[in-house]
């Protein structure tokens, strides 16, 4: 199979050190960087495919949150589960919206893949320490298909563009509570959720877990289409057309994660998984039956990607 590949999916380096820097960029075999106004000369008479990035439109972007993982304590809901910092919510919000990360040392190869996986227009400013990673990141991402596929969801919700919109947007998407985001009811789902209205009322999402818990109850698990096991910290994106299922796994903990089960709903063939850092592997205890599809990862890192075949 040929797969299409959309230059946008992959994340824009943005580099302001100086040409001494040049045999460790090399290294990573980055085809093309941005660098500022007055370097691109010297970058360019060094051989290097380089764009001149100004001042004003890097600090014109939005701002991403470093991905990642930390421990945040809210009294109206005592769980110690780790507090993702996950970016997803933002590009599904303004698909067309230009962004950055400015990062902190140690992020940069799951900032690439965070903004492959939702396909943004993304700049990124990392460490030196980071730069041999974030180039065997991208290497691995443009291995990937980029074929566009349309996303599942479970259930509407209505985008009002308030705050607490937005936060309760970011939960179901950390609690991988698939939803299709719209600016007015659908009939495509079963659930339509809207904040203000009577059913859902603005103040219960003054306790964002809580209503995502809700949400979770009325859709059910048994009709969830994608359900994971053993972590707390992936953040999953679903997608599907009549022939295949893709499915995006991010891991915002920082570690190495072994045997990740993953529940979808459909009956699909065993496939194939990718996985950053280690390449193609095989699903594990690979099960279908009453009207779902289940497997084990035996181990990722920061991304993997599955492709299964949807059984006939």
């Amino acid at each position: 199979m040929q797969f299409l590949f959309v230059l946008l999916s992959l994340p824009l380096l943005y580099w302001p050190q100086g040409i001494e820097t040049a045999p460790q960029i090399k290294q990573t075999g980055i085809a093309q960087f941005a660098v500022p106004p007055e370097k691109v000369e010297a970058w360019r008479d060094a051989g290097f495919k380089v764009i001149a990035l100004p001042r004003n439109e890097w600090e014109g972007r939005q701002r991403l949150l470093t991905p990642g993982i930390q421990r945040k304590y809210n009294v109206a809901s005592p769980t110690r589960a780790p507090w993702v910092d996950a970016n997803g919510w933002r590009f599904l919000r303004e698909p067309a919206g230009q962004f950055l990360y400015d990062l902190a040392t140690g992020r940069a190869a799951l900032a690439a893949a965070e903004s492959f996986v939702y396909n943004a227009d993304v700049v990124v400013r990392i460490e030196l320490a980071d730069l041999a990673e974030f180039g065997k990141m991208l290497a691995f991402l443009r291995t990937l298909p980029t074929d566009e596929l349309p996303p599942i969801a479970d259930m509407t919700l209505i985008d009002t563009g308030s705050v607490a919109s937005g936060e309760v947007m970011n939960l179901l998407l950390r609690r991988n509570l698939l939803f299709q985001l719209e600016k007015f009811p659908s009939s495509l789902h079963r659930i339509n959720v809207k904040l203000g209205t009577r059913n859902y009322p603005e103040a219960e999402a003054a306790d964002p877990s809580a209503f995502a818990q809700k949400i979770r109850r009325q859709i059910g698990d048994e009709n969830r289409s994608l359900r994971i096991y053993g972590s707390e910290v992936v953040v999953a994106r679903l997608l599907s057309d009549s022939t295949k299922v893709r499915l995006h796994l991010l891991n915002y903990g920082g570690r190495e994660i072994d045997g990740l089960r993953v529940r979808l709903r459909g009956k699909f063939r065993n496939g194939t998984v990718m996985v950053a850092g280690l390449g193609r592997a095989s699903l594990e205890e690979f099960l279908v039956a009453d009207g779902a599809t289940e497997f084990t990862i035996p181990k990722m890192a920061s991304y993997a990607v599955i492709e299964l075949p949807i059984a006939k």
